[in-house]
């Protein structure tokens, strides 16, 4: 549903059908991004529907719940090349549902961060807006996490993301100086050009992360053996409450709530049985 030329929008249309493997129409008007192929397992199991896989991506689709899940790997330039081509079909509310390093000693594996802006050390939004532009969260999507988790009594967080390329860097020094000085409350991969992607796109997208580990404690940085155990006991919640924020969400947009872009006021209006 991006406002560009029609050649641009038919390529975005064949570029997702490419790489996902299935029709754009299959695809729902809630959209889950992920970049774990086991929540998509964990979807397409519990709703009984099939997994289908193109070249890059992974996903299922949920006609009863009118919800699609998507895998789209890791890495910025992946989540910028997701909302890209995902902004021309009429999704009308879309949540990532990643994981993050925490970065206060207070916090614990398993709760959550709701994240408000993430800050751009990624380099990929650069593409988008000068870097003085804020990658922020989408606000109706946000505000439908915040009150998911009230409402089921969770442990979540509220504050920034730092954004990098820069997977294995637990052992540089220079880094984690720099990290701490940005008192950014987690750390991950995606989320600045995530947002930063959706704001250029109009594309409604918030996010709620899963705290994987504590990675400036030497013992709380991700192992094989922590990495499962963070999959076994909260895979399930997080795609869950993925589903619970997305109804929130569209409640909201049908109340014309402030937030979302006019456009997908615009879809609602128009789907909304007289």
């Amino acid at each position: 549903m991006s406002e560009q030329n029609p050649m641009e929008a038919e390529i975005a249309r064949h570029t997702l059908e490419r790489y996902s493997g299935c029709a754009a129409e299959d695809f729902q008007s809630n959209l889950i991004l992920t970049n774990f192929p086991r929540y998509v397992d964990y979807f397409a199991k519990s709703r009984n529907v099939p997994i289908q896989e193109g070249s890059m991506f992974k996903v299922a689709h949920c006609p009863k719940e009118d919800v699609s899940i998507l895998d789209f790997k890791i890495g910025s330039p992946a989540a910028a090349l997701v909302v890209d081509i995902c902004s021309f079909l009429p999704f009308r509310a879309s949540i990532l549902l990643g994981m993050c390093g925490g970065l206060r000693r207070r916090y614990k594996v398993g709760e959550y961060l709701v994240p408000v802006a993430s800050i751009r050390g990624e380099g990929t939004s650069d593409f988008y807006f000068p870097i003085e532009v804020p990658a922020l969260a989408n606000f109706l999507m946000q505000r439908a996490a915040t009150e998911v988790l009230d409402r089921e009594k969770a442990a979540y967080h509220i504050g920034l993301t730092y954004t990098t390329n820069m997977r294995f860097w637990e052992f540089n020094e220079e880094f984690k100086e720099r990290l701490k000085a940005t008192k950014a409350q987690g750390i991950e991969m995606e989320c600045a050009t995530l947002f930063t992607a959706s704001y250029k796109r109009k594309f409604t997208l918030g996010a709620l992360l899963l705290v994987s580990d504590l990675p400036l404690n030497k013992e709380g940085i991700k192992t094989k053996q922590s990495s499962q155990w963070v999959y076994d006991n909260f895979t399930a919640d997080h795609v869950e409450k993925g589903i619970r924020i997305l109804k929130g969400a569209r409640e909201m947009q049908a109340k014309k709530i402030k937030g979302a872009y006019h456009r997908n006021l615009t879809i609602e209006e128009q789907s909304t049985p007289k």
